[in-house]
């Protein structure tokens, strides 16, 4: 699926258009006065704003050990429970969207099927941005108790990776709310 671009999470820019239907109908700025956007779908959008409210955290985190705002021991300090709670926690919500949410989603309305499908491709991409995010995060650690050279590399690949990571997420968090919430 990933070779068609509209799979492809770091490619895309949005929804296709034909997916857009929805979102067209019902833009965004009407979303927060409509009397259907309560209870679980209020929930869910909650859930994707703290997931974009911690990864900026982390951003800006590594930056500030970067820039030599923080040491090497506040910084870890910091950021190991924020780290574990974004990626359990991030991990723990596409479970439940995969396996309860979007099939109930894509039965309600056939008409959005595939883009169910590129949500769930998106999920598999972020799976692996994910995991090496938590790779070069361990690896970054490790490397706070080792020598300033060591301690940079880290850091820059940590950076790059967490960069990538949140980059997906705001393009899949966003084209997931298209496609939902209306």
């Amino acid at each position: 699926m990933t070779d068609r671009p509209e799979f492809d999470l770091t490619l895309r820019s949005g929804l296709p258009a034909d997916l857009r239907f929805l979102v067209d109908r019902y833009p965004r700025g009407d979303w927060s006065g409509h009397d259907n956007l309560q209870g679980m779908a209020s929930f869910w959008l909650q859930r994707h704003d703290m997931f974009r409210e911690v990864g900026a955290m982390l951003t800006a985190g590594i930056g500030d050990y970067r820039e030599g705002r923080t040491t090497a021991p506040e910084f870890a300090q910091w950021f190991a429970p924020r780290l574990n709670f974004f990626l359990g926690n991030l991990d723990g919500h596409h479970k439940v969207e995969d396996q309860h949410y979007f099939p109930v989603f894509a039965q309600a309305e056939a008409r959005l099927k595939r883009g169910f499908d590129i949500l769930d491709a998106d999920h598999h991409q972020i799976h692996d941005a994910l995991a090496l995010n938590a790779e070069t995060a361990n690896f970054f650690l490790r490397a706070l108790r080792e020598s300033e050279d060591r301690q940079r590399f880290a850091a820059d690949a940590y950076a790059d990776a967490n960069q990538s990571l949140v980059a997906m997420l705001a393009r899949h968090l966003d084209d997931e709310e298209d496609l939902i919430i209306p």
